[in-house]
């Protein structure tokens, strides 16, 4: 029942994060103190009784409250009506019940201001300081992000690590007013603590801000960036341009993803059986329902939060607005909003991020950004996203609908004076908020950073060093990375040219095993849609392990052209078989003519499982959830033939 709990309050809970400790390498890093701005309700809020004096807790852990006092026994006889009569209902009004009596006192007024008198446990730079908490809570309370956070504190030490919490259900100007001055605050306080050491004072910080914590930031440094008190600022899977996911819950239009959903939790247990067969044949519409007549009746409590109306992305904020708000009755809530939506998230605002960031890096701030893209978010909005935001609000970036690429021969919206279409061809970089410093990982999950190894080090890489990167700085970092969660239990990509791409300096195709532990046998590679052969026979490899398949023959003398290779594997697994495809674009010669009539076409190729079979016994193939095991078995009989046809030859 705690799992059903869990999902029932996706809304508000889905922007948090998993994470685990990353060794990197021993080095001199940065001298200023860094802040961590994190997810979503990542703050414990209370209120202090008049009488008493007492600290009430209003919300903590909201699993944990509800599980403590839900009553969750009542819910169980309303369950079992569901599950034998299909109806919702009772189940979605005994659970709303629970979650609007433990959390009462978290309710909003209309204008969008707390009901209750309520404050966050972790107020000051003192109190966040991370040493102090870690002595203070020696069981991990209030130790956001801590797996990461522990290893920053490795590098710099954990009295130069500081823990932002501010109301999350404000809106994101207000957080950013906050942090402001919470900046201030950790200077004075991280100043005191040099003095005792004999140290020379400094004058910024370091910002590390994960998801919500990321539009947070964006609205710092669009309103104050260019005050120059911030040195690095790193914004991971940021909320800049809102949360599809909130659109689809606010307008009622939840459609659970459960492949998805499940792939999602995958990658943050970095799993590496693919799951989502056990989900492929179930009818899981229920939780479809469950949200949508859930959230009508929680929407008392939450319905006037700030931080949840900036996450309607831009494009759909008006016909939401029009639909669940009053322009009397919540006129405050709609100014605030209003404001973040046109001034900030606007690219034509008074203070949008652009402007911001450019103010911000006139003063010697570096602003990064690390994305996620070409993953569908989970309940059902379809775009290009890393599964919660949506890449385009999340960058800035030019990206085409989910399921599609920009045609070959595609040239890039804006000259940034070098080449930033992804391999896939589904992303144009070039209009993103920082071009040049803004770096997309190709099927990343929301929050999980340090769930990726490239992700990982690149993220401490810039925000612990003083020197400024960007894109084209390091070889080891490209801009797009096709991401490496031992979820996907294999990588690919060319010897010398940037990955994702080929050209005639390339001899090879470097296939790694990025499983945990488990030894793998490649049993096929197909490349669809180029005139490119390789040398290849089955191979085993160990985790960790990779092997070079040499290429045969010419790489096609053209460029701005899509293809794919499609590896099918076999390993010791409870889901013995897999196969991962990975995009490429070819960049040896003269650009392929792009045809404006047809500016898009399927984003994949098609395969010669899918060229074999028709439409109608591919969708029953597909139900009866064995299309990955007859693809592998294809796959794999074709190059068997092949390698006896060569034989006889």
């Amino acid at each position: 029942m705690k799992k059903i709990i869990s999902v029932l309050l996706s809304v508000i809970m889905l922007f948090g994060v998993f994470s685990v400790t990353v060794s990197a390498e021993q080095q001199e890093y940065t001298d200023y103190p860094v802040i961590l701005v994190p997810g979503y309700i990542s703050a414990v809020l209370y209120r202090t009784d008049a009488e008493t004096g007492e600290k009430i807790i209003v919300w903590d852990d909201p699993v944990a409250q509800v599980s403590e006092g839900g009553d969750l026994a009542s819910v169980l006889p309303d369950a079992k009506t569901y599950l034998s009569e299909g109806n919702v209902e009772p189940l979605a009004e005994k659970l709303s019940e629970g979650f609007n009596r433990i959390f009462a006192e978290a309710k909003c007024n209309p204008d969008g201001t707390s009901l209750y008198d309520i404050s966050t446990w972790l107020d000051t730079a003192e109190d966040g300081n991370y040493a102090a908490l870690k002595e203070k809570y020696p069981d991990g309370k209030h130790q956001y992000e801590k797996e990461m956070l522990d290893a920053i504190g490795e590098k710099i030490g954990d009295e130069n690590v500081y823990i932002y919490t501010g109301d999350f259900r404000m809106g994101a100007i207000e957080l950013a007013e906050d942090l402001h001055g919470f900046i201030d605050d950790v200077i004075a306080h991280n100043n005191s603590l040099r003095a005792e050491k004999g140290k020379a004072p400094i004058d910024r910080v370091n910002l590390f801000a994960v998801s919500h914590g990321g539009q947070v930031s964006g609205a710092y440094l669009a309103l104050y960036g260019h005050e120059g008190k911030v040195n690095n600022a790193v914004l991971t899977c940021p909320a800049l341009g809102g949360a599809g996911i909130a659109y689809d819950v606010f307008n009622t239009e939840v459609s659970f993803d459960e492949v998805g959903l499940l792939t999602f939790i995958q990658h943050g247990f970095m799993l590496d059986e693919d799951l989502e067969i056990l989900l492929m044949a179930q009818q899981l519409g229920f939780i479809d329902e469950l949200v949508e007549a859930l959230f009508p009746r929680v929407a008392e409590i939450i319905g006037c939060w700030g931080s949840l109306w900036d996450f309607i992305p831009p494009e759909q904020y008006e016909s939401v607005k029009a639909k669940l708000l009053d322009e009397e009755v919540h006129a405050g809530l709609i100014e605030k909003s209003d404001r973040m939506h046109y001034e900030i998230m606007s690219r034509d605002g008074e203070n949008s991020y652009e402007k911001g960031f450019k103010a911000a890096q006139a003063t010697g701030t570096n602003i990064y950004i690390i994305s996620g893209y070409d993953n569908k978010i989970i309940t059902g909005m379809e775009v290009s996203s890393d599964a919660i935001l949506p890449t385009a609000g999340s960058t800035g970036a030019t990206v085409a609908p989910l399921g599609q690429r920009f045609a070959d021969g595609y040239t890039q919206k804006a000259d940034t004076g070098f080449y930033q279409v992804s391999p896939s061809m589904t992303l144009d970089a070039s209009t993103s908020y920082l071009p040049e410093h803004t770096w997309f990982v190709e099927n990343y999950y929301h929050g999980m950073t340090v769930k990726d190894e490239f992700t990982h080090s690149l993220m401490e890489k810039l925000l612990l060093n003083d020197e400024a990167y960007d894109v084209n700085s390091m070889a080891e970092y490209p801009q797009f990375h096709a991401t490496t969660n031992p979820a996907h239990s294999v990588w690919a990509a060319f010897d010398s040219s940037k990955e994702g791409y080929v050209s005639a300096e390339d001899t090879a195709l470097v296939i790694k095993n990025i499983s945990n532990e488990r030894k793998m046998i490649v049993t096929a590679v197909s490349v669809e849609g180029a005139d490119i052969s390789l040398d290849f026979e089955p191979f085993t490899l160990g985790a960790g392990e990779s092997k070079e398949i040499a290429i045969v023959g010419e790489i096609p003398e053209v460029s701005l052209k899509n293809f794919e290779i499609n590896i099918s594997y076999f390993f010791e697994s409870f889901t013995p078989i897999g196969g991962r495809t990975f995009d490429f674009t070819v960049m040896n010669g003269e650009a392929v003519a792009y045809d404006e009539s047809t500016p898009y076409v399927n984003a994949d190729a098609a395969f010669r499982f899918d060229i074999v079979f028709d439409e109608d016994v591919k969708d029953l193939i597909s139900k009866n959830f064995v299309e990955n095991l007859l693809s592998f078995i294809y796959n794999t009989v074709v190059k068997i033939m092949s390698f006896i046809m060569n034989a006889f030859a």
